[in-house]
């Protein structure tokens, strides 16, 4: 098995209505993240290099459009939140490399609610955009056009 880098990835074997596991959306989305999908307050710091910063609550609720469950946030230093999916006691965290080493606390951690995150214009569009992004890709491209999505 390859071996991943987010959190979670040893035991992230659930499946979506598409035979899809988070391993394999980590692996479709580490070719679209970019600035353009980064929040725009750390536009200035991302790069190939450490593709999944700024991506933590668009990627996540995009998880939960899939696999369903409930998204949480960590409490960050500054007060925003950093996002991560929880789906049938499967604890996973597409995006959990951008802070490198640091060890987070996935426990006790407050659900988070897109109705809160999309109210900021600028973020449900770039949920928007990912979602189009990996629509248009393999395997989606076909199953999106079979209504299957």
């Amino acid at each position: 098995m390859k071996e991943y880098r987010f959190y979670g990835w040893e035991t992230a074997d659930i499946k979506d209505a598409n035979g899809l596991t988070p391993r394999d959306y980590y692996d479709i989305l580490s070719n679209i993240w970019c600035a353009d999908t980064c929040a725009p307050r750390m536009r200035n710091e991302w790069s190939v290099h450490n593709p999944t910063l700024g991506q933590c609550s668009i990627t996540a609720f995009l998880m939960q459009d899939f696999f369903g469950g409930k998204v949480y946030g960590i409490l960050r230093p500054g007060g925003n939140y950093h996002c991560f999916n929880v789906v049938d006691g499967c604890v996973f965290d597409l995006t959990s490399e951008q802070f490198g080493d640091e060890v987070l606390d996935y426990s006790s951690c407050p659900e988070q609610f897109r109705e809160t995150h999309f109210a900021k214009e600028e973020k449900r569009l770039r949920y928007e955009y990912l979602r189009k992004q990996l629509l248009s890709k393999p395997p989606f491209y076909s199953i999106s056009h079979s209504g299957a999505v």
